[in-house]
């Protein structure tokens, strides 16, 4: 079977003002006819699927490949879509516009919908727990700066966001849905679209993190000064590990003992060194942590990982640290499986990128034209998207 190579790179610049209307009129047209024929929770679902996502993207018009799929498609829906309409509101945006949601749920849910403040607080607490969930839980290198939270009139939501790699400029989109999800910290995703699968991701919501976890949450809950002891103790054995990966006696010896900040004996077996040299270089301890902070969590006593996380202060590399010491110390190892299930860069012996899934996928194409062939839209406006359409399934099946 072939495979499919799709990149996100950054392409800087704004799409003309003509392109916009364009996107924005047809955007419009197509969601209508969508909505009409399979409801809005039916669209919903298929926001949620990074390459339905990328497919309608294309068919607006716009690069098939860049990150900017993402924060122009969702602005442009933004624009187009009507609640009275299609049913649909949309919070957020790219940078400043993604700090907007708190404000925008509540006065659209209110305004358009009368939905119930449990039903408002649900999508708060959302859009809150998915994107600190992909700032911190997962931890592969992109940092969020697009946010966008897609919900109904009966309080069902897709919830679209993007991190950027300030080093290779690349972005990777992850994508959520409320269908079914029962635990924001266990395999939540619909989908995460991505330029490569990394080796050294830090997947605190894989399902074989879960013990790790338990362990963090079992030590945020002790005494502090427990905490403390741990990570001195940690920080000087990664030290020491560090010194001495470069010398014959690491190897030659069957044991390693290492002795940490109050002299306690660590001891290493041979067969154990690998485990902890890759540690060393993939967690790094924070320089400095706020105690304070770890005070005021131990008064709140988080009864699981989701109410960990939800804490707020608590950043990236707390939850590295704490991961580190349920690993290195307590034998509960943490997930290296980058989660991303739509990859579509680097080919390679693992079967990376994934193979598409044929069937699904010729639903989706079967579903967008049909789509604009009902819309009520020009007809060279209808003959150039179903071209676009033929376009990105060729670039996807080669």
């Amino acid at each position: 079977m072939k495979y499919s190579t799709i990149k996100l790179p950054l392409h800087g610049g704004h799409p003309p003002p003509y392109l916009i209307q364009r996107m924005v009129r047809l955007s419009a047209s197509i969601s209508y006819v969508l909505i009409n024929e399979y409801g809005q929770h039916e669209f919903l679902r298929r926001l949620s699927d990074p390459l339905w996502f990328q497919a309608f993207g294309c068919v607006l018009g716009f690069d098939w490949h860049s990150s900017g799929v993402t924060t122009v498609v969702t602005g442009v829906l933004k624009q187009s879509l009507n609640e009275h309409i299609h049913g649909i509101s949309i919070a957020g945006g790219k940078g400043r516009k993604s700090m907007e949601v708190k404000n925008e749920i509540p006065y659209f849910a209110e305004k358009h919908f009368n939905l119930s403040s449990n039903k408002i607080h649900e999508l708060l607490y959302a859009s809150k727990i998915a994107a600190k969930v992909d700032n911190a839980a997962i931890q592969d290198g992109y940092r969020l700066y697009h946010h966008t939270v897609f919900f109904d009139k009966d309080g069902n939501w897709t919830i679209v966001q993007q991190g950027m790699n300030n080093i290779s400029n690349m972005a990777r989109r992850y994508h959520w849905i409320s269908d079914n999800l029962e635990n924001f910290l266990c395999e939540p995703h619909t989908g995460i679209i991505s330029d490569n699968k990394n080796s050294h991701t830090l997947n605190m919501t894989s399902i074989q993190s879960l013990e790790n976890q338990k362990i963090c949450v079992e030590l945020v809950n002790e005494n502090i000064s427990n905490l403390k002891s741990s990570i001195y103790r940690i920080q000087e054995i990664v030290k020491n590990i560090q010194r001495e990966n470069n010398t014959l006696d690491l190897w030659m010896n069957k044991e390693l003992d290492i002795y940490d900040s109050e002299n306690e004996k660590t001891e290493f077996k041979d067969s154990n060194i690998q485990d902890y040299l890759s540690l060393s270089k993939h967690y790094e301890m924070p320089r400095r942590i706020d105690w304070n902070l770890f005070r005021k969590i131990y008064d709140v006593h988080p009864e699981n990982y989701e109410d960990l996380i939800s804490i707020p202060g608590l950043g990236p590399s707390s939850f590295r640290a704490l991961s580190l010491i349920g690993e290195l110390i307590y034998g509960t190892k943490a997930s290296w499986e980058d989660p991303v299930k739509f990859n579509f860069a680097h080919g390679g012996k693992d079967g990376v990128p994934y193979p598409v899934a044929r069937k699904i996928y010729d639903k989706s194409i079967k579903y967008l034209s049909s789509a604009i062939e009902g819309a009520e839209i020009e007809r060279e406006e209808r003959i150039d998207a179903l071209k676009k359409l033929s376009e990105y399934s060729k670039i996807i099946r080669s």
